[in-house]
């Protein structure tokens, strides 16, 4: 590789700074939305119902920091959480990288714009509604989250 190439092509997911690490969201939204494991096929099924602390506006988390002590279910992701990254969809950066897939053509880190995922429609912003609308997860289940 050249000496100019990217960091996210050179550096081990587990070797990043935390900046390096935290670059690589391009922050979607798409795995702070409900989702279920198909039973036959181990396939991962989104529902539309956020976390309660994804800014659907903004797609980004309302208290970052403290998600894991406001939410009981929610995922810290770091590296060792990419063992099996199928819950993560197909566009992540993490789970991409984890399998030894580029960044996708629209991710920020290549366009230099954080609307570029938005644009390319890869983001949950104006698609998703927040579990206080009280709708059942499994009425609510999406197929464009891939």
């Amino acid at each position: 590789m050249s000496q100019d190439a990217p960091f996210w092509e050179t550096t081990p997911l587990s070797a990043m700074t935390e900046a390096q690490w935290e670059s690589l969201c391009d922050g979607c939204g798409k795995c702070c939305l409900e989702k279920f494991e198909e039973e036959d096929t181990g396939d991962i099924i989104y529902s539309r119902i956020a976390c309660a602390l994804l800014d659907t506006a903004t797609c980004r988390c309302r208290d970052y920091e403290h998600r894991a002590r406001q939410v009981a279910d929610c995922i810290a992701l770091v590296p060792a959480a990419l063992e099996m990254p199928n819950w993560l969809p197909e566009t992540c950066a993490y789970r991409r990288l984890r399998e030894g897939k580029r960044l996708p053509k629209w991710h920020p880190l290549l366009t230099g714009d954080p609307e570029s995922v938005a644009n390319a429609g890869h983001s949950v912003r104006g698609r998703v509604i927040g579990p206080e609308s009280g709708e059942d997860p499994l009425m609510n289940l999406i197929d464009w989250i891939k």
